[in-house]
């Protein structure tokens, strides 16, 4: 992890760190910094961090052997060089890397989106209207780091502080005024936010997740209110008022608070007019102004989405018919409710849905648009939170017509194992179908489908890769279904009545 961009004189450690204690002599004058012992070079200021696995205050001697001229830590260290000692060693990485890339965040206007649900949705219908209204904007989300010249893959939702900081730099260098970051609940853990100063934030809602990286519903949602300590006096905070959640963080908050709802109110509210398997319309309330969105994506969840780009949008002076064309430029999002259309006389969706409550809410926003059933394939990875399994199962059993549990992420847990853990919290085991191979559940579901059916292929998203033991193979969901549609599913007629139907679970042990 490096960073260096002073060339001459450096930077003064006391000034960046001004709260600070320093041992082992004054003060630090320091041009580059790195939190891996390993990769220190001369003249680097070492930054010990506390992993999950290893402790760098340990490791401190090895950064100095190989060039570094200080250390900051969490506490004093008998060392030759000065000791820079600060509550929160992660906290000072942020300052120290966004200070060596000079404060880009100090000479931009920067929104922050949080949540549990729709964050990255969000980010990028607030970037879209941001580039109708003629800014120039940068962006970072899990869709990738975007300066506005390239667009990067994103190694994780929220880039580690020396990329964050190389990020906004750039962005600041390609001319961007604004820029939007999307924030989860690790990145706030970990203070990957740390010298960031927010002009404004969004917290889209506040519901049960990451229970086993942060232990409790209160430490996940304590977790979530740090996204407050990053807004300057002057910025403001969407809320989702129909989210009770979010209601805790509008207690806490001493910003001023913009509030949306579909269904209670708020200052900026909806009203569903239609909806259909390709698309939704609705309107858009703001004071005594109403306006139309016809938008490809449907569900309520993109609705929140739109109502709090809308509040963002207005508070930043951009017109409600500005913000409305650039939430109906976004036609599709890959992998968050994607509709596949190749022909087919049904619809198929291809959506993240990873959680029992995103998964809820896929299904549900595809029963209310199906004319037939709803036939959902879905499966946990091995990496999430393992109390989602039997959710998933019951949430699955209590809303789909027709649910087949096939693998997703694997890892080193056997496919079955996980099957299991999810049959667990089915109260009729016999109404599941179980297929561990995931293509072959895919293409099934598919054949199942009749006219006017809604399938749903959930859990991956736009992740187009499986892991399974050793091997990492590509497996793309948006791939093997359009396979199947554009050979098989685009000949179907409404009379053909021939495929094959799936067996329960109950008759595949047999």
């Amino acid at each position: 992890m490096q960073q260096a961009t002073i060339p001459s004189r450096g930077l003064s450690l006391n000034e960046v760190l001004p709260n600070a204690h320093f041992f082992n002599g004054g003060d630090v004058q320091f041009s580059s910094c790195c939190s891996d012992a390993y990769q220190c070079q001369d003249g680097d200021l070492f930054v010990a961090l506390l992993g999950d696995e290893d402790d760098g205050h340990e490791l401190a001697r090895e950064a100095i052997r190989r060039g570094a001229k200080g250390v900051v830590a969490e506490r004093p260290l008998p060392l030759e060089v000065p000791v820079c000692v600060v509550p929160d060693t992660r906290q000072a990485l942020g300052h120290v890397c966004q200070a060596l890339a000079g404060n880009p965040s100090q000479r931009m206007d920067i929104l922050g989106v949080t949540g549990t649900n729709g964050k990255t949705v969000t980010s990028l219908l607030m970037q879209s209207v941001l580039h109708e209204a003629g800014r120039c904007v940068g962006a970072s989300t899990t869709m990738g780091y975007d300066d506005s010249f390239e667009t990067r893959a994103a190694s994780q939702t929220t880039p580690a502080p020396t990329e964050l900081a190389d990020l906004m730099a750039r962005m600041v260098a390609a001319g961007c005024t604004n820029a939007v970051v999307e924030v989860n609940s690790q990145a706030l853990a970990r203070h990957q936010l740390a010298g960031v100063e927010l002009d404004a934030a969004i917290v889209t809602n506040v519901r049960r997740n990451h229970l086993d990286l942060h232990g409790s519903v209160m430490n996940y949602r304590r977790i979530k209110s740090r996204i407050l300590n990053h807004l300057s006096p002057e910025a403001f905070l969407v809320l989702n008022a129909d989210d009770a959640g979010s209601k805790m963080l509008e207690s806490k908050s001493q910003n001023p608070t913009i509030t949306v709802a579909l269904h209670g109110d708020a200052e900026i509210r909806a009203t569903v007019v239609e909806r259909f398997p390709s698309e939704q319309t609705f309107l858009i309330h703001a004071g005594n102004d109403s306006i139309p969105v016809r938008t490809q994506i449907i569900g309520d969840q993109h609705i929140y989405s739109c109502l709090q780009v809308v509040a963002a949008g207005l508070i930043m002076g951009i017109s409600l018919p500005t913000i409305v064309r650039g939430l109906e430029a976004i036609t599709t999002l890959p992998g968050r409710m994607e509709r596949l259309e190749c022909g087919q006389p049904f619809s198929v969706f291809v959506d993240l849905a990873n959680t029992p409550d995103r998964l809820a809410m896929s299904l549900k926003n595809l029963k209310r648009v199906a004319q037939g059933r709803v036939i959902c394939v879905y499966g946990p990875d091995a990496y999430g939170d393992h109390e989602h399994r039997p959710l998933l199962g019951r949430v699955a059993e209590k809303t789909a017509d027709v649910s087949i549990i096939t693998s997703n992420q694997p890892g080193l847990e056997e496919p079955l194992q996980i099957v299991h853990d999810v049959l667990d919290g089915y109260d009729r085991v016999a109404r599941a179908h179980v297929m561990p191979d995931r293509e072959h559940a895919i293409t099934h579901a598919l054949e199942q489908a009749r006219p006017g059916d809604a399938v749903l292929i959930a859990g991956k998203g736009n992740v187009g890769y499986q892991v399974h033991g050793q091997t990492h193979g590509i497996l793309d969901d948006r791939q093997i279904a359009e396979r199947w549609l554009y050979r098989v599913g685009s000949q179907l007629t409404y009379a053909d009545t021939s495929r094959p139907r799936i067996l329960p679970f109950s008759a595949q042990l047999n």
